[in-house]
């Protein structure tokens, strides 16, 4: 799986969030320069070795950032003070809301540190 992968998964989603992914992206290949882009589970993501470091993902009304749940617990006061929603794994921001590109390289690296990497 090659990076036209992520191409075409970001030229399939939503319009209005494609500027939004195409930014997530850049945004993870700059915080994670030596992770791999993967398609795993029909989902854009960045490995390192065998793991999967960081992902994302378009829905109907909603984008996500899928990391480490130990990198959202080290940043939910953040994440809070934003007003984006956590699960366990993730950070789901709307594309008139979108997360913070500072918030992105944290969870990236931190998601990184936690994998053992």
């Amino acid at each position: 799986m090659t990076k036209d992968s992520h191409d075409a998964y970001i030229a399939a989603a939503p319009e209005q969030f494609r500027a939004v992914l195409g930014r997530l992206r850049a945004q993870l290949s700059r915080a994670l320069p030596d992770a791999q882009e993967v398609m795993k589970y029909d989902l854009p993501g960045f490995q390192i070795e065998e793991t999967i470091v960081a992902g994302y993902a378009a829905f109907s009304k909603q984008c996500g950032l899928y990391v480490d749940p130990g990198a959202i617990a080290a940043h939910a006061d953040e994440i809070a003070s934003l007003k984006l929603k956590a699960t366990k794994t993730g950070v789901t921001f709307s594309a008139s809301k979108p997360i913070t590109d500072e918030l992105v390289e944290k969870l990236a690296v931190s998601s990184r540190s936690k994998k053992g990497f």
